[in-house]
């Protein structure tokens, strides 16, 4: 048995705390950094990359099926679906590989195989015998995937993010339960690969989408490559090599799938921490209450990240998190709080939804782009969508955007530093959009919020589209 002696000591190897390690031992500490297996990250292994690996396929598939439309004829399109998961797989693996050449990079004695528990705010007992004493500890623990009672019946026919890209084939049928991020993408791809796919959800919008207009544009366009089952709860039992669904809400009725994808949310894994041994204050789920402007947990030398805190479980902002509890835990107790990114999140589907900053609300002054009719869309056959722009009465700032629209994804990006930096939609109106493209589109909804805000000074924002596009 050893007992190590740190700055800072830091439970989780993913993406959020290999962040808080790095900037820690940058900012001159000496750190552990305690996980179980230092198999690499969540979104290596079992999330982003596999993930879209699965949609790039999907989505060729999409394409060699579309060709006809362009005048190209290329026979019956046939899905080989071992080869389509073995390629995910080979590729999730040099991904996974990738991130796990950080930990050998660390200063030998850095990286401590095992479970850590607290038996103190800042001391640990790791389940090697070991233990360690620090300065200040990182959470960074990650979440797990939940299977609802209804469903724990299942057992392998039940997929989560964690064996559904160890599948050997694709199944002929998929019942999706939830209708979120996760779900929406993996509904859309295993549909477009040829799964007969059926998607249920307790809530009656997908994706999170606030919009109306939003709203009814993704579920139009899901609807049409997928059964939509939503505002319904779900129960399961299994019948031989099969799931037997039955739901009942706003509509009813009862289904055998090959398998079942659960997309119902990833609790933090926080079970075993024995978080009672620090003496902080936690909520009804058991996450502990923290300042998510400084990632401290109450007054204590401990800070939370990541998927850990379930505040905004995307890796950017895992990783920025991870950073500035590192910095912070070394500084503790002069701790430093930051200005949040406003919230931001891409979900891709074939078109993406993106959501950033504020929702629709009376506040604010909405501008609307509509792609039916864009030129480059057309050019492209993707002309579906909309865009919804949110800024302020008046000087007609930006505070949010909600899209469902080709290239969304790019312009996100635009849009993110737009309200960042408070810019009107009267100076977004004066950056040059190029013909054609689909950012050429936004004019429109630019256009509308200039007009509905007197106090701004119209740019050389267009109505309507030049001649062409």
């Amino acid at each position: 048995m050893t007992n190590h002696t740190c700055d800072v000591a830091v439970i989780g190897a993913g993406t959020a705390g290999i962040s808080a390690e790095r900037a820690a031992r940058k900012a001159g500490a000496t750190t552990r950094l305690i996980d179980p297996r230092f198999d690499g990250t969540m979104c290596a292994n079992r999330g982003c990359m596999p993930s879209k690996l699965l949609l790039a396929a999907s989505h060729a598939a999409h394409a060699a099926r579309d060709a006809e439309t362009f005048g190209i004829r290329t026979g019956p399109v046939t899905i080989d679906g071992p080869t389509v998961m073995e390629r995910l797989r080979r590729y999730r693996d040099d991904f996974a590989a990738s991130t796990r050449e950080v930990f050998d990079a660390l200063p030998a004695g850095t990286c401590l195989k095992a479970r850590a528990r607290f038996t103190g705010p800042t001391t640990l007992e790791l389940d090697s015998g070991d233990t360690v004493e620090a300065r200040a500890v990182v959470i960074a623990t990650g979440s797990t995937p939940m299977i609802p009672p209804p469903l724990q019946g299942l057992g392998d026919l039940a997929l989560t993010n964690a064996t559904v890209f160890e599948q050997k084939d694709l199944p002929r049928s998929l019942a999706v339960i939830g209708g979120g991020a996760i779900g929406l993408e993996m509904a859309q791809g295993f549909a477009r690969l040829g799964v007969e796919v059926t998607l249920f959800d307790m809530a009656r919008t997908l994706g999170g989408a606030r919009d109306p207009e939003v709203v009814t544009a993704l579920h139009t366009a899901m609807a049409k490559e997928m059964t939509l089952h939503l505002g319904v709860s779900v129960e399961a039992e299994r019948q031989g090599d099969a799931a037997h669904l039955t739901w009942t809400g706003d509509s009813s009725g009862s289904a055998t799938f090959d398998r079942v994808l659960l997309a119902t949310g990833r609790p933090p894994s926080l079970e075993g921490l024995n978080l009672q041994a620090t003496g902080l204050a936690c909520d009804e789920n058991g996450v502990p209450a923290f300042n998510p402007r400084t990632l401290q947990c109450g007054e204590a030398p401990i800070f939370i990240v990541g998927d850990a805190n379930a505040d905004r479980a995307v890796l950017h902002e895992a990783s920025e998190e991870g950073g500035l509890a590192g910095r912070n835990a070394v500084a503790f107790p002069a701790v430093t709080a930051v200005r949040r990114l406003p919230p931001f999140s891409i979900t891709f589907t074939d078109p993406a939804l993106v959501q950033i900053g504020e929702g629709p609300s009376d506040d604010w002054v909405c501008g609307t782009s509509r792609y039916e009719d864009q030129g480059r869309a057309k050019v492209e056959n993707r002309n579906t969508g909309v865009v919804r722009l949110f800024a302020t009465q008046g000087e007609g700032r930006l505070t949010g955007v909600e899209m469902f629209a080709p290239g969304a994804e790019h312009m996100a990006h635009f849009f993110m530093l737009a309200i960042l930096n408070g810019m009107s939609a009267s100076a977004l109106s004066e950056v040059p959009f190029y013909h054609p493209t689909l950012e050429e589109g936004l004019s429109g909804a630019l256009g509308q919020i200039c007009s509905d805000t007197p106090m701004t000074t119209p740019g050389r924002w267009q109505t309507t589209p030049p001649p062409g596009g």
